[in-house]
């Protein structure tokens, strides 16, 4: 691993607890996976002993929490929590809002705006498109990630370890006949996700309703939000959802430079 910089290492050393505390946290949300006590230390400057104990004063307080593979820290739900409100409570949600409510009036079908929260999606966001038949899914709903066009999607696009210890834990429950319930089959979707970069809802999630969702980026290239359509098969194919696929990437990017 490449050693930070002096100036970094010094300030991490120097600063209050409660500094550390945060740089530690920016430093695993910025890793985007999950960091060893050691990868935490080295990347802070600061020596073993003061990053455990910092680790152990963050996982009381629910801002960390332990990998499956214990020796490993992730985002607790606290941190979730603290980064959920900050995304859906600024000036710049309704920015985003905007985004969605312009791909449903271009697509006329109902779309939304999710995230990875843990073992399962979370909506950010949602614009219903004005037909009488549709589905309500509240902002701060979660749904399950083997069976959604979104959950799909993250599975398919985050690190191979990590989707491998997802998936050798999470409970894949049959909610409906097409529903993927075979861990080969789901990491198998997953590689096909991966290479054409969208992912599709075969009614797997609820009968009679198709999805198609494309991932939203950060500047370094990392999934961090999803944006999908769906919609009743008997009103929009699978097929003909694929075909508004340049019109969610259009939005993708208009959204990756909202977050």
């Amino acid at each position: 691993m490449e050693r930070p910089p002096a100036t970094r290492r010094t300030t991490a050393a120097t600063g209050s607890s409660a500094e550390r505390s945060l740089r530690l946290l920016a430093a695993l949300a910025s890793a985007g996976r999950a960091l060893s006590l050691a990868e935490l230390a080295a990347h802070l400057g600061l020596p073993k002993a003061t990053a455990h104990r910092l680790c152990a004063q963050l996982l009381d307080s629910g801002f960390l929490a332990r990998e499956i593979d214990e020796r490993f820290f992730v985002a607790g739900p606290a941190l979730r929590q603290l980064a959920l409100d900050t995304l859906n409570h600024d000036s710049v949600r309704g920015l985003r809002h905007v985004v969605l409510a312009e791909l449903v009036t271009q697509i006329g079908e109902t779309c939304n705006f999710t995230t990875l929260d843990g073992a399962s999606v979370l909506y950010l966001d949602r614009v219903e498109a004005p037909w009488p038949w549709r589905l309500t899914l509240d902002v701060g709903v979660h749904v399950p990630l083997h069976c959604t066009a979104s959950g799909k999607l993250f599975l398919a696009l985050m690190p191979r370890e990590q989707r491998d210890a997802l998936l050798a834990h999470l409970p894949l429950q049959r909610l409906t006949v097409n529903t993927l319930t075979s861990r080969k089959a789901l990491r198998a979707e997953c590689e096909q996700i991966a290479e054409r970069g969208c992912s599709v809802d075969r009614e797997e999630f609820i009968l009679g309703l198709i999805a198609v969702a494309v991932p939203v980026l950060d500047p370094q290239g990392r999934t961090r939000a999803a944006i999908a359509v769906h919609a009743p098969s008997a009103r929009l194919t699978l097929d003909a959802a694929l075909k508004k696929l340049a019109a969610l990437r259009e939005a993708a990017v208009k959204m990756s430079a909202l977050l």
